[in-house]
């Protein structure tokens, strides 16, 4: 794990950073190749993307602030600006309502650019993990046995402090305290291999489906199956029914992906509200 790359004076470039803004960089390329297809007006890639960006990190900080509200009454600055301590899910929907609002004001068709998007939005994804990987964050699974099995001793949040309050775990180890190098999942990486599979599913699929916003329906569908899942392997507290928030907020996503692609079906009001 290398959380810094490198530091030069009061500059310091984390890899998780890095990750994240190549993620950007990735998705924004295909986000034009799209648009160059559909014959849409190009430039509209750097400015949802700079929407995507600012009000992703907004959002995702303040989630991430919400759900450690204990911490951040402790040192509320600290948690505010850090540089870690993102939530993607708060990064997503805030982003998106951004966009939303941003198309209903030029007289775009929201829809459309969700379409253009969506496929670029799940690869971007998967590459940004990549920073929760290489920064050791926390975001890594189970102890495993599996040869892939990854030693995240050098990262920000090491195995002896993020098993702590996941008794199942603990009391497998004689003094109760997971060793550092303990041999984790590696699941960022896990999502990286998926994501890039549903990349290239609905990279394929954006010239057939037949009606807009079935891709962007789609996409929720996908992203809320792929996180969903992955959040098993996750050491991620449960909070009810034995899933954890962000599965909650997966079967979301998949509910709403579900509704969407019936509402650009049937064409009824809810695709008038959100198309046009």
């Amino acid at each position: 794990m290398c959380p810094k790359l490198f530091e030069f004076g009061p500059f310091t470039l984390y890899s998780y950073g890095l990750m994240v803004a190549i993620g950007f960089f990735v998705a924004n390329y295909f986000f034009v190749k799209e648009l160059q297809r559909k014959l849409m007006n190009v430039a509209l890639a750097n400015t949802v993307t700079i929407l995507a960006i600012v009000f992703g990190i907004i959002g995702a900080k303040l989630l991430y602030v919400v759900e450690n509200l204990e911490y951040t009454s402790l040192a509320p600055l600290e948690m505010i600006f850090s540089p870690s301590g993102l939530t993607y899910y708060g990064g997503f929907f805030l982003a998106t309502i951004a966009i939303f609002v941003y198309a209903r004001k030029k007289n775009y068709f929201f829809l459309q650019i969700a379409d253009a998007i969506s496929p670029s939005l799940i690869l971007g994804y998967g590459i940004a993990r990549l920073g929760c990987h290489f920064s050791g964050d926390g975001d890594y699974g189970f102890p495993t046995t599996l040869p892939w099995g990854t030693d995240y001793s050098n990262g920000t949040y090491p195995p002896s402090y993020a098993f702590k309050d996941f008794p199942e775990v603990t009391r497998l180890f004689s003094d109760g305290v997971v060793p550092d190098t303990t041999l984790c999942h590696p699941t960022p990486v896990y999502e990286l291999f998926v994501c890039t599979f549903l990349f290239y599913v609905l990279w394929k699929m954006r010239s057939k489906v037949p009606d807009t916003g079935l891709l962007f329906s789609y996409y929720l569908i996908f992203a809320g199956i792929e996180r969903f899942a992955i959040e098993f392997l996750r050491l991620n507290k449960r909070v009810a029914f034995g899933l954890s928030e962000a599965q909650l907020i997966s079967l979301f996503l998949i509910a709403l992906g579900i509704y969407v692609n019936y509402a650009v079906k049937k064409k009824n009001a809810f695709y008038q509200l959100i198309h046009y």
